[in-house]
């Protein structure tokens, strides 16, 4: 019997994809499709600054290179603007917000300066240092015109919000420790979200009831978790999978200028080859 399963392939349009990103694509199409349930498609593409509408065509045709299929038309994340500011404003309302006027400058001299400042799984962490701000002096700067992000109180959210399991197909159970992350941006300075706010959202508002993604993103889970909790959002079963590597044992990267699908098919790669050798990487927690 078909199970409800709605799972997700959400690349960023900062580049053109490479076989880790068709990697974690088909495993979330297969899921879906094995068990008869949708596999959606979203754009995310709220970095201002990198994202390229030739990256969106290039991922559209990338994907059906490779044969997939989704079952809606693509979403976007630069047309959800919305959403993200009515879940900010209910976090802000919360208390569980407040507003970043430190530059990135600002903040690391202030790291350099702690003799033991707290790191968290992708470095230091911000040091709260507008955390404190008197209500009085954030809204005379934000009404100055200075500019600031969002930023979760984390200590705040944890305490009210209280155990936060979450399950991982290839884990198992997990206590999600969101306060390792610190007070995670919820609105750049730059831009209306973040990628925790905006993937929170989303997956609850398209339903996703399975997130497959790299294992890279692992760690971001507990924030997500936690950012569920605080807007009373479902929680969805999670795959991360092991990240493909290349032959000195990198992991494969835009950044580091890994092959691209593109590169493959103007060489004439076979692209049902290509899809039968990915698949015979599938983790053992997958159908």
């Amino acid at each position: 019997m078909a199970m409800h399963v709605i799972s997700r392939f959400a690349p960023s349009p900062t580049g053109r994809l490479h076989l880790g990103h068709a990697f974690s694509a088909l495993l979330a199409h297969d899921l879906a499709r094995a068990l008869g349930g949708r596999f959606l498609l979203r754009i995310e593409d709220i970095d201002p600054g990198r994202c390229r509408p030739e990256h969106v065509t290039g991922i559209i045709e990338d994907l059906r290179w490779l044969g997939l299929d989704w079952d809606e038309e693509p979403v976007f994340q630069s047309q959800r603007l919305p959403l993200y500011a009515q879940a900010l404003e209910r976090l802000k309302a919360r208390g569980f917000a407040y507003p970043c006027f430190c530059t990135r400058a600002r903040i690391a001299a202030e790291i350099t300066a702690s003799i033991a400042a707290p790191h968290g799984p992708d470095g230091p962490l911000y040091p709260g240092i507008c955390r404190t701000l008197g209500e009085e002096e954030r809204a005379r700067r934000i009404a100055a015109g200075e500019a600031h992000a969002w930023r979760l109180d984390s200590a705040k959210a944890v305490a009210l919000a209280g155990p936060l399991p979450w399950h991982d197909a290839a884990a198992g159970p997990v206590a999600a420790d969101p306060a390792a992350h610190g007070d995670v941006v919820l609105a750049r300075k730059d831009a209306p979200t973040s990628y925790h706010l905006a993937v929170t959202v989303d997956d609850a508002a398209q339903g996703v009831t399975d997130v497959v993604r790299g294992q890279d993103l692992f760690a971001a889970t507990h924030v997500h978790r936690l950012l569920q909790a605080l807007l009373g959002l479902p929680v969805p079963r999670y795959h991360h999978h092991a990240l493909l590597l290349d032959d000195k044992g990198e992991r494969l990267a835009k950044r580091a200028g890994s092959p691209t699908l593109a590169s493959m098919r103007a060489e004439g790669v076979d692209p049902a080859g290509l899809v039968e050798r990915l698949r015979a990487q599938r983790p053992l927690a997958f159908p």
